[in-house]
């Protein structure tokens, strides 16, 4: 998302040193040690129009997938349609959080389950608006490969793309995928495991399994479920790869071929991959859109990293819960009752419950009272204006989970830019959902260059700071 681009934290010491002593001599803050403050340049805050590829070692790996941003110069999407606006995507964003908070709070007023800190959840779960996430991966399929631009979803389980022959379809970066032209492709049958499991199925005259999807907004898609060679990089492909082929398609969608969903049902790609890779994942979403990250399937964790128990949600085990506990701004602890998260790639900022988010918005904003204040943006209010600064002096954000789990937030995590059109202001990346209800959405922002570890084996969550830059 081009708009909310943030800076890139300065990665050598000699560097950090250097502008720490800048802000020293002329900060309008009482300085702490500089593990309770971020200190990076101005210009920081700018992206590279230029495409940066990852760096740290799961993007090394030759089983991942490349991660780029949607609206930023690595992405193959960008040249296609419109420019999306700033108040446009927070919108969308904002709808997306809100439907999946809707649905978590219809089941609490069912599911008394809250003491435990669990989260119990409709059976039928309509998936959250799509064309919101921010962070899309390109992926073959058939035989031989035809190569799709998709975005990857946590909160999805079922992976599809557009099809010929296609009766409703919307204008997508690739040419739609032909099963006429795969030697590999085949239609699953109703009786198949993989039919049964679908929440949303019928059959059709010839014993096809057709799948659909409908998505909060109002979008759907509809067709066959199928199977083919799903190719990940030169050297992994999954032969008899279970996606959905989209032959009537409506809504918005933005300009992506598809979708590759990362849920816990045996229908998504990492379930499937099991086998193959073992029980999990991991990605990294880099700092700034002009940076790339990487998805790569299998549950192996950097050395660095710190785990924190999934929280069970019994009536949907496709999605993933996190327990918060406590947070830390400028290396005080800030008070918050405990609260589950659902963690989600699709979102862009993280929601809080609303005494949550009233108790880091004092402590940051009056860490930042040096600074001028600027117009927020949409439900963006806490923003300033850097105008005339040489280097920031931010104070830092930490998330505490069960388990003494404690992600310290890149400054991409904590501060968002508002735009091309105000270069020099950003925002506080966190926002209220609305309620003091205990259940939150931990969104890819804060997830920013960390190495973020879904180990299904273990039932746990794990986050490795420096996992791409």
């Amino acid at each position: 998302m081009a708009a909310f681009v943030t800076r890139r934290a300065l990665s050598r010491a000699s560097c950090l040193a250097a502008a720490f002593a800048v802000v020293a001599a002329a900060s309008p803050f009482r300085l702490g040690g500089p593990g309770d403050w971020r200190v990076v340049s101005a210009s920081a805050l700018r992206p590279s129009t230029v495409c940066t590829p990852a760096e740290g070692a799961g993007a090394s790996n030759s089983s991942a997938l490349k991660v780029v941003h949607r609206h930023g110069p690595c992405s193959p999407l960008r040249s296609r349609g419109a420019a999306t606006s700033p108040v446009e995507i927070l919108d969308r964003d904002r709808d997306r959080a809100n439907s999946m908070l809707r649905k978590i709070a219809g089941a609490s007023a069912t599911n008394a389950v809250r003491a435990s800190m669990g989260v119990r959840l409709p059976a039928h779960w309509a998936t959250a608006s799509l064309g919101t996430n921010n962070y899309v991966v390109t992926v073959g399929l058939g035989t031989p490969a035809r190569y799709f631009t998709v975005e990857f979803d946590t909160g999805s389980d079922l992976s599809w793309v557009q099809c010929k022959p296609c009766r409703d379809c919307y204008e997508q970066n690739d040419p739609l995928f032909d099963p006429a032209k795969s030697r590999t492709f085949s239609t699953v049958p109703c009786g198949a495991r993989e039919c049964r499991e679908l929440p949303s199925r019928t059959c059709s005259p010839d014993n096809r399994c057709r799948f659909e999807c409908a998505y909060a907004d109002g979008s759907q898609t509809d067709g066959d479920l199928a199977r083919d060679t799903l190719t990940l990089t030169p050297s992994d492909a999954i032969p008899g790869f279970v996606f959905g082929c989209g032959h009537e398609n409506s809504g918005f969608f933005g300009t992506e071929d598809g979708l590759i969903g990362l849920g816990r049902k045996s229908v998504s790609l990492s379930s499937q991959a099991a086998s193959r890779h073992g029980a999990g994942f991991s990605y990294c979403l880099p700092s700034l859109s002009s940076g790339t990250g990487y998805l790569a399937l299998g549950g192996a964790a950097p050395a660095n990293a710190q785990f924190t128990p999934m929280v069970p949600s019994w009536d949907l085990p496709s999605l993933y819960f996190l327990r918060l506990t406590g947070m830390v701004v400028a290396g005080k602890a800030v008070k918050v009752p405990a609260a589950s998260m659902l963690i989600d790639s699709g979102t862009q900022l993280t929601n809080l419950p609303d005494g949550t988010f009233a108790a880091l918005w004092s402590a940051f904003a009056r860490l930042m009272g040096g600074y001028r204040r600027a117009p927020g943006l949409s439900f963006l209010d806490t923003c300033y204006n850097f105008t005339g600064r040489a280097a920031l002096q931010v104070p830092s954000v930490a998330l505490v989970f069960a388990g003494g789990a404690t992600v310290s937030l890149d400054v991409s995590g904590v501060l968002v830019r508002l735009g091309s059109d105000e270069p020099h202001v950003a925002c506080l990346a966190f926002t209220s959902t609305g309620d003091d209800a205990p259940v939150g959405i931990l969104g890819n922002t804060q997830q920013k260059t960390f190495a973020v570890v879904y180990d299904v084996a273990n039932q746990r969550v794990g986050f490795g700071a420096k996992g791409c830059a």
